[in-house]
């Protein structure tokens, strides 16, 4: 047999696998977590310690919060760079308005300020019609610096009990703030999938004038996915403050960064109209793990940083690249 022969059948099958790698993110996200996995657990005898992943799942919560709020935005081509800021600002709110309402008046308080300030981007985005980069931009300035004014610059600490059983209570061996991670991410899949939402939301993001031609209300569910943004914000700043009981005017700084990073590892197209919500939280473990190796490693936090950046980059790469051995193209 010749060798033309014994290769001809290895060619199909190398592009049925970098096909199926392609289109399939979640196939391509679990390939991506256990091999980050085994390389940590290779460099680090503490990695696959029970206390260091149950650590890695309770550090997972806040920047998966985050991180599903900007999915929505970027499926439709946007962006929010607020996202950090807002966590900051809104954990501040939630700190002042604890004492006078009390824990549901301040997680309400605190959810509303973060919806407030997702409506406010995209109203401005939306119906002004200025770039998502800029106008989430003044808003991340807008709400760091209403956090030190509100606080005085000044830590608030002395936070009920009750907020810090979010994270220290557990559920069948799990922290209950990961459930509520996992409930939150399970009802935003069943949203994007089987909702006239969701779809539009796709739509928005392929196309967009032909979202409006067919009708569908463009307008209305581009609002929408930056409401959701700034109001998962404030869920991120109420965990945030469960895990520590403190909250301070500088929490959240470079979470935009993290979510952004766990989006586009997910396989979401910065572009807009390709996206997965569990690829998305994938994205999150992958970044989590990465974070978590470099602390268990000693690496300093000023070179973590370059990491992050360098992978942010690579998965763009990466994406781009894919995208090219998608069918159709």
């Amino acid at each position: 047999m010749s060798l033309s022969q014994t290769g001809t059948p290895d060619a199909p099958r190398r592009r049925s696998l970098l096909r199926l790698l392609a289109t399939e993110i979640e196939l391509r996200m679990l390939l991506l977590i256990v091999l980050v996995m085994a390389v940590l657990s290779l460099i680090s005898p503490y990695f696959l310690t029970v206390n260091n992943l149950l650590n890695v799942l309770d550090q997972s919560v806040v920047v998966g919060m985050v991180a599903l709020g900007q999915t929505l935005v970027i499926l439709i081509g946007g962006i929010d760079l607020s996202v950090g800021s807002l966590a900051g600002a809104t954990g501040i709110i939630l700190g002042l308005a604890l004492p006078k309402l009390g824990l549901a008046g301040g997680i309400a308080a605190c959810l509303a300020a973060g919806a407030l300030a997702g409506l406010v981007n995209g109203a401005i985005i939306t119906f002004g019609r200025v770039a998502p980069f800029v106008v989430t931009l003044g808003m991340m300035s807008i709400a760091r610096s209403l956090a030190y004014i509100f606080s005085g610059a000044n830590s608030i600490s002395d936070l009920p009990a009750a907020l810090g059983a979010l994270s220290s209570d557990t559920l069948a061996g799990k922290p209950v703030d990961f459930w509520c991670l996992l409930v939150a991410y399970a009802v935003c899949w069943w949203f994007l999938a089987y909702t006239k939402g969701g779809r539009t939301l796709y739509a928005v993001g392929s196309n967009a004038e032909a979202a409006r031609v067919a009708g569908l209300g463009i307008a209305t569910w581009s609002v929408f996915a930056y409401v959701v943004s700034g109001a998962m914000s404030a869920v991120a700043a109420i965990f945030l403050a469960s895990r520590i009981l403190s909250i301070d005017p500088i929490g959240g700084q470079g979470l935009e960064l993290d979510a952004i990073a766990a989006v586009v590892i997910g396989g979401a197209s910065l572009f807009g109209g390709r996206g997965s919500i569990i690829g998305t939280l994938c994205g999150v473990f992958v970044m989590v793990f990465i974070r978590n190796g470099l602390n268990l490693l000693n690496v300093s936090p000023y070179w973590q940083g370059t990491a992050i950046g360098s992978i942010i980059i690579a998965a763009v790469l990466a994406e781009r690249l894919l995208s090219r051995a998608r069918p159709g193209r």
